[in-house]
């Protein structure tokens, strides 16, 4: 009776150990003809601003993979930051073909004086599917108010 509990012990042994390696095995394959995203930076440096300054900065990509990119979104870390210019999406809603290029729009919030560092997330149809580019800088102290003498 041992006997026949130990085999079948080992058999089941065996069994789960087999599907584990099987299960752990399997690789994802990446279409060699995928679109593919080049950055001309991946950090977008405002450097210093004045406070309420124009915040609308540009990434400027290009596909050097084999199919057209779609870019299906683009979302700042907070609302700070936006990727919605004046109500519109600042990301080519039309594919962008091999070898072509274009911007992705930006804007900071500029009433933030202080430094910033920011993550701007960009999902598309590339062989990275979700890309995390930057944007930083320092935004200058509001202006003084006007003082007025009363005399």
């Amino acid at each position: 009776m041992k006997k026949v509990l130990a085999a079948v012990a080992l058999f089941l042994g065996l069994g789960f150990a087999s599907n584990a390696q099987e299960g752990g095995s399997v690789v994802p394959s990446i279409d060699p003809n995928a679109a593919e995203m080049k950055f001309e930076t991946e950090v977008l440096d405002y450097g210093t601003v004045k406070f309420d300054a124009n915040g609308v900065r540009e990434f400027k990509i290009k596909n050097v993979g084999k199919s057209p990119l779609t870019i299906s979104n683009v979302q700042g870390q907070c609302g700070c930051t936006s990727t919605t210019i004046d109500g519109k999406p600042g990301w080519p809603q039309e594919p962008i073909l091999p070898g072509k290029s274009a911007t992705i729009r930006v804007k900071y919030d500029t009433k933030r004086p202080g430094p910033f560092e920011k993550n701007v997330t960009i999902t598309s149809n590339s062989k990275e599917p979700s890309k995390v580019v930057k944007i930083k800088g320092v935004v200058e102290a509001a202006p003084a108010a006007p003082t007025t003498d009363a005399k």
